[in-house]
């Protein structure tokens, strides 16, 4: 039974994507997988779990039901509205609604910067520029970690150990201590981010 479902969602999952065209790697981008992984599910070797089924059921405009039962070549459906362009239209807003979000931090911190220098008349509220890059990662990791690919989350965590050391390294600098043996905890820190990174990318090939 389980090699009738797997045989079935090979072949289904072939023909929709040859009839809606395309390419094995763009199924896999809009999936978060390797095209390996979608070749695989093509070849019958494996078997896509139930919430990639229901992603792929709503890629191709058919029933989950459709996915895991054979059918006659004239019981292909035929291409519904393409979600792939709504998705990049969607991609489109949300980058600008993250990038507006970014940009927010900035001039919160000009704001501050501009206000303070004001009031007391020191120069050493530009800190908060400092501060400023180590918060615009974090809004990134949000925004990323709920709307696009979470594979980046990576690069955008190693970006942000990096700057919150580099921002307490320069504030140091400032109250005359010299803080940079503070630069080893990111040794760690980046080696366990790029075994944490190839785990999961592992899970998703």
């Amino acid at each position: 039974m389980a090699e009738d479902i797997k045989k079935a969602v090979s072949v289904n999952i072939t023909e929709l994507r040859i009839k809606k065209g395309y390419t094995q790697l763009k199924l896999a981008e809009y999936l978060n997988y390797s095209d390996k992984a979608v070749s695989k599910w093509e070849r019958g070797e494996s078997l896509p779990d139930v919430t990639v089924l229901l992603k792929l059921a709503e890629i191709f405009g058919v029933s989950l039901d459709y996915l895991v039962h054979t059918h006659k070549k004239d019981e292909i459906p035929e291409p519904c509205e393409n979600i792939f362009e709504s998705k990049n239209q969607k991609v489109k807003v949300r980058g600008s609604v993250t990038g507006m979000s970014v940009l927010s931090v900035w001039l919160l911190a000009t704001l501050y910067f501009v206000a303070a220098v004001m009031l007391t008349g020191l120069n050493c509220h530009w800190l908060a520029f400092v501060y400023a890059i180590p918060v615009s990662m974090i809004v990134w990791l949000v925004f990323n970690s709920v709307w696009f690919n979470v594979k980046r989350n990576f690069l955008i965590i190693s970006l942000l150990v990096w700057a919150l050391l580099g921002s307490v390294y320069i504030t140091g600098l400032t109250l005359g201590m010299n803080l940079w043996l503070i630069f080893f905890i990111g040794i760690p820190a980046q080696i366990i981010i790029l075994l944490w990174s190839n785990i999961t990318r592992s899970k998703h090939e």
